[in-house]
């Protein structure tokens, strides 16, 4: 599918640089409830459509291969799917991940950042995620967004703009 996919979707927008980034609290893969008010400092919130598939396999690796980079600098990373919280364990333990993954299975969180919604794929109309990442500030805004991303080395292109915010 390689750099130029985009899921084609038709989503409300991302929400604004400087907006309140709606708070949740969701199961990660090992069935523990995590919350975005819990972090203390940036939090990457990347919303991926489905465990253990190749563009999202390759996403996850990106941000697990750069993970010590993100934790020197006090940043949180979720991956948000709404995959079972067994689907997200077996994607965590293939792929030696070592961040939380959260399960929203109604789309609820994913929609409140405008990234769940209907999507169409060989010829079939589903809801689901779609591939934005959010970058929320320490004071609980939106600092930066990512719509439809390539998950090829997206992983630096979060830190780059990590670096431009902390510059």
């Amino acid at each position: 599918m390689g750099n130029a996919f985009r899921w084609p979707h038709q989503a409300a927008g991302m929400l604004s640089v400087g907006e309140v980034a709606p708070e949740f609290s969701l199961q990660n893969q090992n069935d523990e409830t995590v919350s975005l008010s819990s972090v203390d400092g940036y939090a990457v919130v990347y919303f991926y459509p489905r465990a253990d598939t190749p563009g999202c396999t390759t996403e996850a690796k990106s941000f697990r291969d750069r993970i010590d980079t993100f934790e020197t600098r006090g940043v949180t990373v979720f991956g948000i799917s709404d995959d079972p919280i067994e689907d997200l364990a077996a994607f965590t333990e293939k792929h030696d991940l070592p961040f939380d993954l959260l399960s929203d299975p109604d789309g609820e969180v994913g929609s409140a950042y405008h990234s769940y919604g209907e999507k169409n794929m060989f010829g079939r109309t589903f809801d689901g995620m779609f591939r934005n990442t959010y970058i929320i500030a320490p004071d609980g805004t939106v600092a930066r967004t990512f719509e439809g991303v390539s998950p090829d080395e997206h992983a630096e292109e979060i830190l780059a703009a990590l670096d431009e915010l902390t510059a």
